[in-house]
């Protein structure tokens, strides 16, 4: 995109696909991944906040001074936080105590009110951020509730966009996409987009252990015994989403939160990408899918956010050795990157 905007808004979509060539360079095909980190907020979830609220818009349920309210674990937040501040709307996000506090600073500093919510509890709890967003928009008069994992137009969001754009940039050759399920709305909508153009294209999701979404997908049923706390942010669910279209998905493949971090910082490293821990969730899912694709491939992976996003987290090797990651995989990990501290220089 070139030329001058009204406002950033005009920025969202159109997001580049860049092909992978050290990630995955002795698997059969070519992989390329679309990168959300171009639009406006940084991430895929602009496409369905700005689609909900001017839907929202049209057909009058939201009004001049209105107050957007959203259950978040961070993307979907900045992209309300930063639509409402262009719009003239107020702001209210629940957060999981997942959520880290330079994500909490960003979105303060788009002038949302934030409130964090512990993510150890049921889904149905008063004090879960589904809930706790739920009576916020029911106690606060002339509110909006995005309610994301629960409102199809997340999935039409990406039907309209995100699978348009990659059938396009991909000339129709795409044979697989590969993207992470929090909401579903994403792969759901980029799915059904991309099976009606051909049916053959082969749809994966990528689940966390300690989420429910595999088996739900394979069984129809939600194991509560599968559900224990896991580090990766918007990726897995200890309830069935709605935004998810369990029916157009192929397969699910779960990955670990230690092996997912170590290809967020792989992919740095090698290809040059600052994605966020999601985007090393989706490259993991891959790799463990290796043995699944011939040469004339074309494979897509969806990396939905930026790493800025986890400085502290997945890039910090303090947070990566607390969490237990080991020493010799960090250390493969460092290249030849030094800090060097000069204290004086005579």
């Amino acid at each position: 995109m070139t030329g001058t905007y009204n406002n950033v808004l005009e920025l969202i979509g159109h997001t580049p696909l860049v092909k992978l060539n050290k990630i995955g360079q002795e698997i059969p095909g070519e992989v390329y991944a679309k990168l959300e980190s171009y639009n406006p907020g940084h991430s895929t979830k602009d496409r369905i906040v700005i689609h909900i609220i001017e839907e929202a818009e049209r057909d009058g349920l939201i009004k001049p001074g209105a107050t957007i309210v959203e259950t978040t674990s961070g993307n979907t937040g900045f992209s309300a936080a930063m639509i409402s501040a262009i719009k003239g709307y107020k702001c209210i996000l629940a957060v999981s105590d997942k959520t880290k506090d330079e994500k909490i600073a960003y979105l303060k500093a788009l002038g949302a009110k934030v409130f964090v919510c512990p993510s150890s509890v049921p889904a149905d709890d008063p004090r879960s951020y589904y809930e706790v967003a739920k009576r916020i928009a029911r106690e606060t008069p002339n509110s909006f509730y995005i309610n994301q994992y629960f409102n199809p137009k997340n999935i039409e969001a990406h039907y309209l966009t995100t699978g348009p754009e990659i059938w396009e940039q991909t000339h129709g050759k795409i044979t697989h996409l590969i993207a992470c399920c929090g909401t579903g709305g994403t792969l759901s909508g980029s799915a059904r987009f991309l099976k009606e153009r051909n049916p053959d294209i082969k749809i994966i999701g990528v689940d966390a252990y300690g989420s429910i979404l595999k088996k739900y997908h394979e069984t129809g049923e939600v194991d509560k015994n599968e559900i224990y706390p896991y580090r990766i942010e918007g990726l897995g669910k200890n309830l069935v989403p709605e935004a998810t279209d369990f029916d157009i998905i192929d397969k699910f493949v779960k990955v670990t939160d230690e092996e997912s971090a170590y290809r967020t910082r792989e992919i740095a490293l090698k290809e040059g990408i600052m994605g966020g821990y999601t985007s090393g969730a989706v490259v993991q899912a891959y790799r463990q899918l290796a043995a699944d694709f011939k040469e004339d491939d074309c494979v897509v992976l969806i990396f939905p956010d930026h790493g800025s996003r986890y400085i502290t987290k997945v890039f910090s090797d303090e947070w990566m050795k607390e969490q237990g990651f080991t020493n010799s995989r960090l250390n493969g990990l460092e290249s030849n990157a030094t800090v060097q501290h000069i204290e004086k220089m005579i």
